[in-house]
């Protein structure tokens, strides 16, 4: 028996963090007990725990979430170990893990500084001499903005990027903590700062200086109680030798251009007066820090038919580029990047406003040089300004926010296996810092709508439960100042209300937080912004008559959808705005009242009567008196199917009609932001998984295998981001790397391996296991390391009538299994469940050339054949093939004759044979 996965507040030892109610979680695993019969957590001051100053006694805590109240110390490490006992008589001991605090509600005695007006520079850097009598492990509180790089003795001070991070700096600021190994002696402090999501370029509109125009520094160095140094009037600053930097345009660096020639450090007075007025209350850092998770070397050096040289790193990422560089004084070295090439040549018009670069101009010197203030959305790297490009001498820095991989599948499709890669490596690349919409262009902002669409995929892939709770807190802020949720998250001069899916950030995301954790604290951190949300639209619809529809003609609506009848507006989609405003507004004051349900708030009354308000003015105004559906587009079915607003006993007619909708689409989703993430999951709920299989595995536009075929490695913004030929497909908003169509990763958990937690039972301690089988897949391996253990769910098809599958419960939970194939269920608890079985049904149909032609191409096994012996078939009219491949033998005009069709049933006999 082994306990493992030891968190704070869902943290590994976190050093320096706003902590709030303090939690502790824990998994038990490597024993046969299935549950736990008590847990004791202690805490101490000590490693040893001889000063403990909690101890929960033997008691039956959650170890999703369990409240340790204590009154906490400024700047204590504090130690904690937790022993559990299960039903066995088994008994094991954590290791001791620890948490540190910050500075907590303790005043500062550092002040905040600036840079005099007479240093006209981009790249201030701060310094301060510390002389201590021994070597010790002192403390940095810092922060420091746009944003800061900390240096001792020439060495960097913790392995974080871009600190103090992105959030609303109108209302608060955040500063870290670093553990600082002073040696005997001088030391040298040296805090680097740039201009960052502060006051450098950035926005939609690219504006200047959305927060501030002047640099800003605070910092303390202390060791226990003694305080060694602090920002005043005596520090010394001096221009770095970092030029132009900024988020989208990159950074120049220049040794030379740093100046020896230091001057005091000026006290801050803006700062001052902000923080006396309650403006910008500095606080313990939310964000979780940016680090590299991964080094890559070019798998190729390309010289490209324009004669440029560019660097092939495989893989759309974001990050920085490390090189080692040695050139000749005065010489200067670009590094411009891109996400794709056209026609074999760099190319990055994509990335409209953006410079994206990266320019070195050398001293003379051998160096290793990276950036320190920006980052890039790349694939291809072209070099510039060095008489040879030496691959080893560059290694791509993959960054993102410090967030631990806890889900993973693997198919026996190589085409899927990619766009699961794809779909994983679109979190990895906007999930640095804040959910951003794309990691390359001039916009890279914290979109409400995609970060709403994508949480619950990324909850499966990723343990994002700190990372999102930090953004619902700018929400939360941004609310507060603003009145209203934004577009964007922070707003940065994007100040305006937006509209639904995108508002909803503040209701989905925490409820999807605690049913993925089971951690009810995220519903009362956010409740007030819940329902801040759930009134803003409550007014809205208030004004628009209180008729219970929140009525518009504005909005993103059903965003990049493929079905709207007008080109010129072919951005909203074809869903009616008022249709989906209602929709939303329905369903978030139903997760407020559940949040309120969870807390023990008696509001949960008054939100219960609005949302049955509003789904009766929905069901009168949108169904007609045989329960038909006045909005039909795809996006109209799903979102009813899901949000539950449909006349009782009438679901399985809206999901029949969608069906027939899709299958009118010749089989193509038309969707967009609003259905997409949705869509196969109503498919799968209400009896069409075979349908929604067939949408994942069409190759054709709009579909997500279609990026595959054309080397993608990240998940496209369009569905058409670039044609059939390669090229691109339009510049004015078009990225290769935007994970909202990723969401269908989420559907590939809850039902390609049929992993789905429970509300009533949130954190995955009580779980439906219902695996979605198709011909189309032989073989599923699922792992997800869930907030009550690992999960693993594997299915392999053995022929048409038999099944085997393994599935696997974590220590204190339960799951009931649905058999495939089957009408039997299974109540299962912890352990390694094994099953090998007969299905009451085929699992497929067979065969024949006497089936209809358009139903044969749906099948991958078939294809192989058809490229053989009807080379043409991809080029068929649907119209014209829509009937038995033996009687399109007897049309003249199409490409099939009789003795093809005899070779081809003689190969269908083995594409149905056992263990095809």
């Amino acid at each position: 028996m082994k306990i493992t996965h030891c968190r704070i507040n869902r943290m590994k030892n976190p050093l320096g963090f706003t902590l709030g109610t303090l939690r502790a979680s824990w998994i038990v695993e490597d024993t046969r007990a299935t549950t736990q019969k008590w847990a004791e957590i202690e805490v101490a001051l000590d490693a040893n725990f001889t000063e403990v100053v909690y101890d929960s006694g033997k008691k039956q805590l959650s170890s999703l979430a369990a409240v340790l109240p204590i009154e906490l110390k400024a700047r204590t490490r504090y130690y904690w170990r937790v022993t559990v006992e299960a039903d066995n008589g088994e008994q094991a001991v954590s290791e001791t893990n620890w948490f540190e605090t910050a500075k907590e509600q303790e005043n500062w005695i550092a002040e905040w500084i600036t840079v005099p007006e007479q240093l006209q520079t981009e790249n201030p850097v701060f310094e301060k001499t510390i002389c201590t009598e021994q070597a010790r492990e002192a403390r940095l509180y810092l922060c420091g903005f746009g944003l800061y790089t900390a240096w001792l003795n020439g060495e960097k001070v913790g392995q974080e990027y871009l600190s103090p991070g992105c959030n609303d700096y109108n209302m608060w600021l955040q500063y870290q903590t670093y553990i600082l190994p002073l040696q005997k002696g001088e030391n040298t402090l040296r805090i680097s700062l740039g201009n960052g999501w502060y006051k450098g370029r950035f926005g939609l509109g690219g504006a200047m200086s959305n927060y501030g125009h002047a640099f800003h520094l605070i910092a303390e160095v202390r060791d226990r109680d003694e305080l060694l140094a602090a920002t005043d009037a005596s520090w010394q600053v001096h221009a770095g030798p970092i030029g132009e930097n900024g988020i989208y345009d990159g950074e120049t660096f220049s040794p030379a251009m740093e100046s020896g020639d230091a001057i005091p450090a000026c006290l801050d007075t803006e700062m001052k007066e902000a923080l006396e007025k309650g403006i910008r209350i500095l606080q313990a850092r939310r964000s979780l820090p940016v680090v590299v998770h991964e080094e890559r070397k070019p798998m190729e050096l390309i010289h490209t038919p324009a004669g440029e040289w560019v660097l092939d790193f495989g893989q759309n990422m974001a990050g920085i580029v490390r090189m080692h560089v040695k050139a000749e004084k005065g010489v200067k070295v670009r590094l411009q990047f891109g996400e794709i090439l056209q026609n074999g040549c760099f190319y990055r018009d994509n990335l409209r406003g953006a410079r994206a670069e990266y320019v070195y101009v050398s001293d003379g010197q051998e160096r290793t040089v990276e950036p320190q203030f920006t980052y890039y959305g790349f694939r291809y790297v072209k070099v510039e300004g060095m008489e040879k490009v030496c691959p080893e001498n560059f290694t791509a820095l993959v960054l993102y926010s410090d967030l631990e991989m806890t889900g993973h599948i693997r198919t026996s499709d190589a085409k899927l296996n990619q766009l699961i890669s794809n779909c994983v490596w679109g979190q990895k690349s906007n999930y640095l810092e804040i959910p951003t919409d794309c990691p390359q262009r001039d916009e890279r902002l914290g979109w409400t709508g995609d970060t709403q669409v994508f949480a619950g995929t990324a909850c499966f892939s990723m343990d994002s439960f700190a990372f999102l709770s930090k953004q619902m807190y700018d929400v939360y802020m941004t609310q507060k100042e603003l009145g209203c949720v934004t577009n964007t998250v922070p707003a940065f001069q994007d100040k305006e209300p937006t509209s639904c899916a995108w508002g909803d950030v503040a209701t989905i995301v925490p409820w999807i937080l605690y049913t993925y954790y089971g951690d009810a604290e995220i519903l009362r951190q956010q409740f007030d912004s819940m329902k801040l949300w759930a009134d803003y639209m409550y007014e809205k619809e208030q004004a628009c008559g209180g008729h219970g529809l929140w009525e518009t003609k504005t909005g993103f609506g059903d965003w990049l959808a493929m079905d709207h009848e007008n080109p010129a507006e072919r951005y909203a989609g074809g869903t009616d705005l008022t249709y989906l405003h209602t929709a939303y507004y329905y369903y978030s004051t139903t997760l407020v009242q559940k949040a309120a349900h969870v807390l023990g708030s008696a509001e949960e009354e008054m939100y219960a009567k609005r949302a049955e308000r509003i789904r009766q003015a929905f069901l009168k105004h949108y169904y007609t008196p045989d329960g038909l559906l006045a909005v039909t587009t795809q996006t109209a079915y799903a979102v009813a199917l899901y949000m539950g607003l449909y006349p009782d006993g009438g679901a399985q007619k809206i999901a029949d009609l969608l069906a027939d909708k899709i299958n009118a689409a010749g089989g193509r989703i038309k969707t967009g932001f609003i259905g997409t993430p949705i869509l196969c999951r109503v498919l799968s709920q209400y009896g069409y998984s075979a349908l929604a299989y067939k949408l994942l595995f069409n190759e054709e536009t709009p579909s997500w295998l279609y990026a595959v075929n054309l080397g993608a490695t990240t998940v496209w913004e369009r569905w058409n981001s670039v044609n059939p030929d390669g090229s691109v497909n339009g510049t004015d908003m078009n990225s290769m790397n935007h994970y909202a169509y990723g969401s269908i990763l989420e559907w590939m958990y809850r039902h390609m391996a049929g992993i789905r937690p429970l509300e009533d039972t949130p954190g995955f301690k009580q779980v439906v296991i219902a695996p979605e089988v198709d011909m189309r897949l032989r073989e599923v391996d699922m792992t997800y390391d869930s907030a009550a253990g690992m999960y693993r769910v594997a299915w392999k098809i053995l022929d048409n009538r038999h099944l085997q599958l393994e599935v696997q419960v974590p220590f204190d939970a339960k799951a009931t299994l649905y058999l495939p194939g089957s009408d039997c269920t299974e109540e299962l608890s912890a352990g390694t469940h094994s099953f090998s079985y007969e299905t009451d049904q085929p699992l497929w149909k067979i065969l024949t050339v006497h089936d209809n032609f358009n139903e044969l191409r749906e099948y991958p096994p078939i294809l192989p054949l058809l490229d053989k012996y009807i080379p043409m078939w991809k080029d068929l009219p649907r119209i014209f093939t829509d009937i038995p491949l033996t009687e399109m033998a007897n049309d003249p005009y199409l490409p099939v004759n009789q003795e093809t069709i005899a070779r081809l049933e003689k190969e269908l006999d083995a594409v149905n044979a056992p263990g095809n």
